[in-house]
């Protein structure tokens, strides 16, 4: 399971380090591909492969299924860590992210996250602030 916050930085040659508490997990390749609210996401193969499977189980005569399915497929790359557990993210990649030098990579669950420093810290301090409400809308779900 894929958990925990760290902050790295991005060298000048665009490579990320992945903790090396992930990288075990993660394996020697992972796909990168744009994520929700401007972050990136970071799949092991394995777990791309179950994300992709459910994906094709979509109804694509759904304007927002196709919209999603393109932003999803068409932002993705493969990418090799190399000896030192790094990432070379690519520059259309670091761009919608907003990734300059700080960032914080955080693991959710399945997969891992991306996110510009200042962005991260904002949208966590949103979310933090919304945490009981978020919780009774588990709770109704069943869900906690």
């Amino acid at each position: 399971m894929l958990i925990g916050e760290y902050t790295h930085t991005i060298d000048p040659k665009k490579r990320l380090a992945v903790p090396a508490k992930l990288r075990k997990e993660l394996g020697d390749r992972v796909i990168v591909t744009r994520g929700l609210n401007n972050c990136l996401f970071v799949y092991p193969l394995t777990e791309w492969q179950k994300l992709t499977e459910k994906l094709s189980n979509l109804p694509m005569g759904q304007g927002d299924t196709r919209s999603f399915l393109r932003l999803l497929f068409s932002g993705a790359a493969e990418v090799e860590l190399d000896q030192l557990g790094r990432i070379l993210v690519p520059d259309y990649l670091k761009q919608y992210a907003g990734l300059h030098q700080r960032v914080v990579i955080t693991g959710v669950y399945d997969r891992l996250e991306i996110w510009e420093e200042a962005r991260w810290n904002s949208y966590k301090n949103e979310v933090e602030k919304n945490t009981d409400m978020i919780a009774e809308k588990l709770g109704q779900l069943g869900l906690y």
